[in-house]
């Protein structure tokens, strides 16, 4: 565990790529092979369901630290990370060496055996815990125990600092660690194994994404060297046939398969040994339909027979990445399209060819690009019909095209301490618009500023708190923002009656004054911009 918790303290302490790297590889070459599998599992961005309910914890810890809730709620306003909160308001503890559980033993005989205890004497062992564990070691405790383990390092740095500690290639270790896995010293073995694949039947290969497209798109030469296809607005995923079994996994290795029911059932006559690359999609009559649409399928715990015909899915496959068992991602896009036609040929729904764009030429592709909303895409895709399908981001091959976002100028109202490194820092913001001589909230955003405006903020905000709600303030409404987002609908769930997707910081507005701000009438005429 004391190698775990350095590893996190070297990792949060730095902004280093190389410093990253090196600290990782470091753990990775001397942790036993049980402790490298789960910290993987952690630093891969896995997490455990929460294990108890934060307000027993926090019962829990002011019993044995001897204060009123009241002070918990002051401190975490403060500190704005629930378990930073507890591990500085308990005394700690320096344990004996000879005492160390490693990493492993602790999750297997402590940690995991949790939720099968009864309540008292899951009090008991977690009192325990906070009484004998040293300060820096709890915190980490307290993130694994509330499902909040996270730490600024990307799944790509990783895997690159795994095959450097391993001496493979980084393509090789990154298929390895895709997919559904139980930590465990033979899982790590496997992985770091010369020869052979510690993959399961059900195992993804690594995602390739796109780079956008920042250069004049001519600079791409010839319009025949490139597939183009429509961006989709769903989301995207494999859909793997193999050893008679369907599996649908998202980009951000999460197993859809049961979401997805109709795709399931027919999706078993698919050949064995198929992997699609592709994308879920509302669709209707020839249609795709908005991404709201699809949203209603997210996160539902029973889907009824309304829920599915409201929003019928198709799968929108791009590209065929394994056929027959073999896999293809080393032939070039052209072959892997042409055998993807023909496996697709005789099928229909819920199984579609993304279609190509055809146009004479890049200006009138500009021109069609325009026509995106319209649609219901988010803009066009550009692929090298001579690329191989890579693992993660590598530029030069595939490029997104994507239409400009929305726009808004709103208002800062409230803000909220972020986490990890910005932990003592107000971030996280909530925006508003106008709507009758008030401010109505709907949306919040925590990226686009830069360090020194962060700061800038952080410090107007402690001086212009009106109201604190535990962690978050209200402020003084007078900050304008210039928001950007990619997509807008109507939702009677949210105060202002809209959403937006993916809603970021483009610029700091000191120019206008609030009073200027957008209205929620404007923001809903952009919703007319976007087919329903």
């Amino acid at each position: 565990m004391k190698r775990f918790v350095a590893l996190y303290e070297a990792l949060d302490s730095t902004t280093s790529t190389l410093g990253k790297v090196e600290a990782l590889q470091g753990y990775f070459t001397a942790a036993p092979p049980a402790d490298a599998a789960w910290a993987l599992y952690f630093l891969s961005g896995r997490r455990l369901k929460r294990f108890l309910p934060t307000k027993l914890l926090v019962r829990w810890a002011l019993e044995l630290a001897g204060f009123d809730e009241w002070m918990f709620e002051e401190c975490y306003g403060v500190v704005g990370d629930f378990a930073e909160t507890v591990a500085l308001l308990l005394p700690g503890s320096a344990r004996p060496t000879e005492d160390e559980l490693p990493l492993s033993a602790w999750m297997e005989t402590q940690i995991l055996p949790l939720r099968e205890l009864p309540g008292e004497a899951q009090r008991e062992r977690v009192q325990g815990f906070w009484r004998t564990l040293p300060r820096r070691e709890l915190f980490i405790l307290n993130k694994i125990l509330t499902g909040e383990y996270r730490v600024g390092v990307s799944t790509t740095l990783v895997v690159k600092a795994l095959a450097l500690a391993t001496q493979l290639e980084v393509a090789t270790v990154a298929q390895r660690v895709m997919g559904d896995w139980t930590p465990s010293a033979e899982f790590f073995e496997k992985l770091r194994a010369p020869e052979g694949d510690s993959q399961s039947a059900s195992a993804p290969y690594p995602f390739f994404l796109a780079s956008p497209l920042k250069d004049p798109v001519e600079s791409l030469g010839p319009l025949a060297d490139w597939l183009v296809e429509w961006k989709w607005d769903g989301i995207r995923g494999q859909l793997l046939r193999r050893e008679g079994q369907l599996f649908l996994w998202s980009r951000g290795e999460e197993l859809l398969t049961a979401r997805f029911p109709e795709l399931h059932l027919l999706g078993e006559g698919l050949p064995d040994g198929t992997v699609l690359d592709g994308e879920v999609l509302a669709y209707e009559n020839g249609q795709p339909l908005p991404f709201a649409r699809l949203q209603t399928r997210i996160g539902r715990q029973k889907l009824t027979a309304g829920v599915l015909a409201k929003s019928p899915v198709v799968f929108m496959a791009f590209d065929l990445l394994e056929e027959d068992g073999v896999d293809l991602r080393e032939l070039p896009l052209s072959e892997r399209r042409q055998r993807l036609e023909a496996l697709l040929a005789p099928r229909a729904l819920p199984f579609l060819l993304s279609p190509g764009v055809k146009e004479a030429g890049w200006s009138a592709l500009a021109k069609l690009r325009e026509s995106a909303r319209d649609r219901t895409v988010e803009g066009l895709m550009l692929k090298r019909l001579s690329s191989p399908y890579r693992a993660g981001r590598k530029r030069g091959d595939w490029w997104k095209w994507k239409i400009d976002p929305f726009t808004v100028d709103a208002v800062l109202i409230y803000a909220q301490a972020g986490s990890g490194k910005r932990a003592n820092l107000f971030t996280d913001y909530t925006f508003a618009v106008w709507e009758e001589g008030e401010l109505v909230p709907f949306a919040k955003a925590y990226s686009g500023l830069s360090d020194a405006e962060i700061a800038e903020m952080d410090k107007w905000i402690r001086g212009h708190t009106l109201q604190r709600f535990g962690p978050v303030r209200a402020v003084e409404p007078v900050h304008v923002f210039e928001l950007h987002f990619e997509g807008i609908a109507a939702s009677p769930r949210h105060k202002s009656g809209v959403a937006v997707r993916f809603p970021r910081i483009s610029r700091w507005r000191q120019d206008k004054p609030a009073a200027e701000a957008d209205t929620l009438q404007s923001l809903r005429a952009l919703i007319s911009l976007r087919p329903n």
